[in-house]
């Protein structure tokens, strides 16, 4: 089934804590992922709450990468959308294992923009769409 747009959105469980509380950490961790992801890099905003958490975004040219985090679980909610078929959401996702050290990861697919539900000729398409099975 093509689609405008392939969405990941994955839990983290039992990561490190002190690195979801670090604002600066959980920054250079979802840059680093977008990159690996081969994303092109438009801009982004972080935020740290207090006592403890993080919220931010990448905008990436091929849309998003978001992250939840509730340190004193060990927990993050991790979101990953791209368009087109270049970008690698799996390899963001993998590196974000990593760095964060989660010992379990559930996630769930999503195709977003089924282009057969559109009734657009795929001629006329102004995205690439991606190929998801």
């Amino acid at each position: 089934m093509r689609s405008l747009g392939h969405q990941i959105v994955a839990d983290f469980y039992h990561c490190d804590g002190s690195t979801l509380s670090d604002v600066d950490f959980v920054t250079d961790a979802m840059l680093e992922a977008a990159r690996r992801a081969n994303c092109t890099i438009v801009t982004q905003t972080f935020h740290h709450f207090s006592p403890y958490g993080v919220s931010g975004a990448v905008i990436v040219a091929e849309s998003h990468l978001a992250i939840h985090t509730w340190p004193e679980y060990g927990y993050a909610a991790v979101d990953v959308f791209t368009c087109g078929d270049i970008i690698q959401p799996e390899d963001a996702l993998n590196y974000l294992k990593e760095a964060f050290g989660a010992g379990q990861v559930s996630t769930m697919e999503m195709k977003r923009g089924q282009v057969d539900m559109m009734g657009v000729p795929a001629h006329e398409l102004r995205v690439k769409p991606a190929l998801c099975a």
